[in-house]
């Protein structure tokens, strides 16, 4: 199934990803986020606060955004 996925880790992009059926919000942030710790960014499904264990669905829109921004006071 398709998600489109907002990275806002750096300059930022957008991409429709493929992933497999039941994959957990946690799970797919290990996979693309590999060795970052997920207690620094704010993470959104559909514009909403999800738990980490919330079950990914087509065409679900996850955003990923760090909570401190690099050289920022």
């Amino acid at each position: 199934m398709q998600i489109l996925m907002i990275n806002n880790d750096g300059a930022g992009f957008a991409d429709y990803l493929t992933i497999e059926t039941a994959t957990t919000v946690d799970a797919f942030f290990e996979k693309q986020m590999h060795g970052r710790d997920p207690h620094d960014y704010l993470i959104r499904v559909n514009r909403q606060p999800v738990p980490r264990d919330y079950i990914l669905q087509g065409g679900d829109r996850i955003t990923i955004t760090p909570v401190k921004i690099a050289g920022a006071f």
